[in-house]
């Protein structure tokens, strides 16, 4: 049985402030490191939860059919990281603000399949939570995902997810970042976004 529609702007902004306040407990400095597991900094890695997230507001609010929107943001250089976790905050914001307001035929595109307000809801709680996952595991962070954040995510996003009791393990295992018990890790993946 499905369970009840989740309340989007809220996981979004619950994730945000997850994220924002466990790096902010870093160091500056630490965030030159390669992200765990990707081939870029964690302070890149801050700009393109940045991008993702003002992308996914964007495709959404424009109704965009067929490609990306012109618009691209992204992080200043050289801010220290307090003002980066604002810029990350903000831009979640700004998502979880188009997500509370559109309409329930409101739908946008994306490569991965044309979406409504919850799929990009879930995409940006995807990037929120998978991207704080690994700049923490790089900078040395005891974090985990909150189970109740993943839960929404993996049965919008991943509907053929395998059954798993631990939903923050499976959606960290269908974003490829970690394997399963007796569930090889996986090499590629992508979510399903469309209605």
């Amino acid at each position: 049985m499905r369970r009840p529609e989740a309340d989007w702007p809220a996981l979004l902004d619950a994730a945000a402030q997850d994220c924002v306040r466990v790096l902010g407990t870093v160091p500056d400095d630490a965030f030159a490191r390669y992200a765990h597991g990707l081939q870029w900094s964690c302070r890149t890695t801050l700009d393109h939860v940045v991008e993702g997230l003002l992308g996914y507001t964007a495709l959404l609010t424009s109704g965009a059919e067929h490609r990306w929107t012109s618009l691209l943001g992204t992080l200043r250089p050289g801010l220290p990281l307090e003002h980066c976790l604002e810029g990350v905050a903000t831009t979640a914001t700004l998502l979880s603000r188009a997500v509370a307001t559109a309409t329930p035929d409101a739908r946008g595109w994306h490569p991965w399949g044309t979406s409504d307000a919850a799929g990009f809801a879930a995409m940006g709680v995807t990037e929120l939570t998978m991207h704080t996952h690994d700049m923490t595991r790089a900078l040395g962070v005891a974090w985990q995902p909150a189970p109740e954040h993943c839960a929404p995510v993996v049965e919008r996003l991943f509907p053929d997810a395998p059954e798993h009791a631990d939903p923050a393990e499976l959606l960290l295992w269908c974003t490829g970042r970690e394997g399963l018990p007796g569930v090889a890790r996986r090499e590629s993946w992508q979510w399903r976004g469309e209605v």
